[in-house]
């Protein structure tokens, strides 16, 4: 009368890796979860998680992620999906690809920095406003 299925249930559980004070990592990391960072990397991160840079964390290479908060130093390339949380005591250079951005009063970011989807929006504007001239 019932029929059991038997079906294979995906754990979604996100793992943080943690990169410990005083310990420096030179190479690339890939991984689903998040990370955080209190030491030196130096070389590429990418995940699909949160990256967190801590107070003593420093990163230098390229960083490709879904969110970001950092309250270390950062300098390279930056790729943030969805949300870039500057805390004050921050340091970033390089260049900077965000969805959103929040900086906190004291932080430093001297970095090229660009916003997804603000092209679009803005072409598409000039593309209304120039038919409405011509119409």
């Amino acid at each position: 009368m019932f029929s059991k299925e038997n079906k294979s249930v995906k754990s979604t559980t996100m793992e943080r890796n943690i990169l410990a004070k005083n310990t420096t990592l030179v190479g690339d990391l890939s991984s689903e979860g998040d990370f955080r960072i209190d030491g030196t990397l130096e070389g590429t991160l990418t995940t699909k998680g949160r990256v967190i840079i801590g107070q003593d964390g420093v990163v230098k290479g390229t960083v490709d992620c879904e969110n970001a908060d950092i309250e270390g130093k950062f300098s390279g390339d930056l790729k943030v999906n969805t949300m870039l949380t500057i805390k004050a005591t921050a340091n970033i250079s390089g260049d900077v690809v965000i969805g959103k951005l929040s900086v906190e009063p004291g932080a430093s970011f001297n970095a090229t920095c660009s916003m997804k989807g603000a092209i679009k929006e803005l072409n598409y504007n000039e593309q209304s406003s120039a038919a409405e001239k011509t119409a």
